[in-house]
């Protein structure tokens, strides 16, 4: 997708956002973001665009000061924030070359290019999250853009690891594949185990690798699964990509094969968008 695409989708899906809790109280649930209140769910894309906001200006992420959170009843300051910094964060972007170097937390991240993109599919999901808080009909966006979540969230969120550590693979495969794209991709899980170099922990973690196939013509099982893989998930990329954040269940995808597998990347893909 071009730059301008995701810039229009954090603009449009932001907007969505505010206009969806204009008028929910601020002490209804998130269904899909456990504990949290429709307060909280303002609070935190508000303070996420403010953060991403000065990264995209130049500073560390780990350095900019979170801003001032209004209190919890206080609706009016609460959006404020969220169209403040929403609107902070377009007009940084507005002017990032796709390969300006940017802080990032992610190891194939650092530029203009990787924060647009992640940016446009936070506010993708958090629409969502207002939606499902205001007890209405979840909006599909453009197949492109939804095949694209799906690839971010496998690409971003699940595959690789630190290079501090080592990933090992336990022969465990799973085929992830959009029926209404020309999209794939296969995860070989195993685990992850290191050291931090900064917190001096000890890790040792399920974990996959992610790499992209061809999303057409791969051979299948007797029971749908492409040839080799003990799990396949399949549907339109709309619901594949939000069962891969937990925003809808499995019964609108196809999946086949062992269900102890299907239970351990529900696992691992809950801790790893967490």
């Amino acid at each position: 997708m071009e730059q301008a695409a995701y810039l229009a989708t954090i603009r449009g899906e932001s907007e969505r956002f505010l206009q969806v809790l204009a008028d929910v109280p601020l002490d209804a649930p998130v269904p899909s973001c456990d504990g949290w209140t429709a307060a909280d769910l303002l609070w935190h894309l508000g303070e996420v665009q403010h953060t991403w906001a000065r990264v995209a200006a130049g500073e560390a992420g780990e350095a900019v000061p979170p801003p001032e959170r209004p209190q919890p009843d206080d609706a009016a300051g609460l959006r404020a924030l969220v169209a403040r910094s929403g609107t902070e964060l377009l007009a940084a972007l507005a002017d990032l070359p796709a390969d300006a170097p940017v802080w990032s937390w992610h190891p194939d991240g650092g530029t203009g290019a990787w924060v647009v993109r992640r940016m446009a599919h936070e506010a993708l999901v958090h629409r969502v999250d207002a939606e499902l808080t205001a007890g209405l009909d979840v909006r599909p966006p453009s197949v492109e853009l939804a095949a694209d979540g799906v690839d971010e969230v496998l690409s971003v969120f699940v595959d690789g690891a630190p290079a501090w550590g080592t990933f090992a693979p336990d022969g465990v495969v799973v085929d992830v594949r959009c029926t209404n794209a020309d999209a794939a991709w296969r995860l070989e899980l195993g685990r992850f185990r290191g050291t931090s170099p900064t917190s001096g922990t000890d890790h040792d973690l399920d974990a996959a690798a992610v790499r992209r196939v061809a999303g057409e013509g791969a051979p299948s099982g007797e029971e749908g699964a492409p040839s080799g893989a003990d799990l396949t998930v399949a549907g339109h990329a709309w619901d594949l990509d939000r069962w891969l954040w937990g925003r809808g269940d499995a019964a609108a995808l196809e999946v086949a094969g062992d269900a102890a597998v299907l239970e351990r990347l529900r696992a691992l893909l809950r801790d790893a968008t967490q």
